[in-house]
């Protein structure tokens, strides 16, 4: 099958306080989007979480869940982008047909939560096929004789502007507004910077692995993750944090640990001016990092996908990647790992001694 399943036993229920653990930040933005999760879990509708990729989108759809009353039930995820148009049909409702008898996601998820993840990749005929559920809590297995009840919540996730993909008639209307019961819109990182190093104290802590004492963020580190643009967001943050976490055994973490762009000389960083050679060296890595984010995250860490999409060689884009600290299966699989946030060279850098509130880190 192509999705996954997760469940929590009704004796071992997560209080309120862990189900926020994953999610740390500041900005007022976010924090209100956290606020409203609890509201949004207990009225057990449909669920359209947008946001670009990296911002957190499949934590805030796991709160959903953890916080309703299906918390107790199972977790199934499956990617609409992966399935052939043929497919779908099979997964969601199972089949019932001569020798391919199977469960589909509605059974596997009876009493739970299905997210639909990319939905916005679903073909015509799948969209259909989900409208249906959507509408009338009814399903059949292929082949099947009889109707069964579809005792699911659908939380949906996209990185695309799904209004537009309606109003150009690449989405239906109808599925659009049945999905859009409640909708929770992540903004980028870029938008919410104060979030930066409270995240970056999180995933220190979290990736360490028990390294004492903990390593230190230098004064230029934090400029550097103050000024990036993070196009691949949250995502690419940790990951930053896992490559400098692995390049460097000593005490602080600089910029270039975290394969940051950095000024050549204290001379220029005081005066705030960049030579052209200078200025052209930040355009060309913050273009390369910008692209190689968003080019592994479309192909999901498959570098040889990637390359024959980019038109290099395999060879050449693993340089490339390995130049600039990306680690392909990041892109693959997220890391369940789980640590409270805790601070790092705290008075050099500014920060609370005890960082709290909300935000999504993946």
């Amino acid at each position: 099958m192509t999705y996954t399943e997760t469940t929590t036993d009704p004796a071992d229920s997560r209080p309120d306080a862990a189900v926020f653990t994953d999610l740390v930040g500041i900005a007022p933005s976010f924090k209100q989007i956290v606020a409203t999760l609890p509201t949004i879990a207990r009225a057990d509708g449909t669920v359209l979480i947008s946001g670009e990729c990296g911002t957190g989108k499949d934590l805030i759809a796991r709160a959903i869940h953890d916080l309703g009353p299906r918390a107790a039930r199972p977790f199934v995820a499956v990617h609409c982008g992966t399935l052939p148009d043929a497919q779908f049909e099979l997964e969601l409702f199972g089949s019932e047909r001569g020798d391919d008898r199977r469960d589909g996601l509605l059974t596997a998820a009876e009493g739970g939560t299905v997210l639909l993840d990319e939905i916005d990749a679903l073909s015509t005929r799948g969209q259909v096929a989900l409208l249906r559920v959507l509408q009338d809590r009814i399903f059949r297995p292929v082949g099947g004789a009889t109707e069964r009840q579809a005792d699911v919540r659908f939380i949906a996730i996209t990185n695309s502007d799904l209004p537009h993909l309606v109003r150009t008639g690449r989405f239906r209307v109808d599925l659009y507004y049945r999905l859009a019961v409640f909708t929770v819109a992540l903004p980028p990182l870029r938008e919410r910077r104060e979030d930066v190093l409270p995240l970056v104290t999180h995933f220190v802590a979290r990736h360490a692995g028990g390294r004492e004492p903990m390593p230190q963020i230098t004064g230029r580190a934090v400029e550097g993750l103050l000024a990036y643009e993070w196009p691949g967001n949250v995502r690419e943050l940790e990951s930053a944090v896992r490559r400098a976490l692995h390049v460097t055994t000593g005490p602080r973490i600089d910029a270039e640990d975290l394969g940051l762009p950095i000024a050549d000389d204290g001379t220029e960083r005081a005066s705030g001016e960049a030579t052209y050679k200078v200025q052209k060296r930040r355009i060309v890595e913050a273009f390369e990092r910008h692209y190689l984010v968003r080019l592994m995250t479309e192909h999901r860490g498959n570098v040889t996908h990637a390359a024959r999409a980019a038109g290099k060689e395999r060879r050449d884009l693993g340089k490339l990647l390995k130049r600039h600290g990306l680690n392909p299966r990041l892109f693959a699989r997220g890391d369940a790992a789980a640590a409270q946030p805790a601070l790092h060279d705290a008075q050099s850098i500014g920060m609370p001694q005890h960082v709290t509130g909300h935000g999504a880190t993946a």
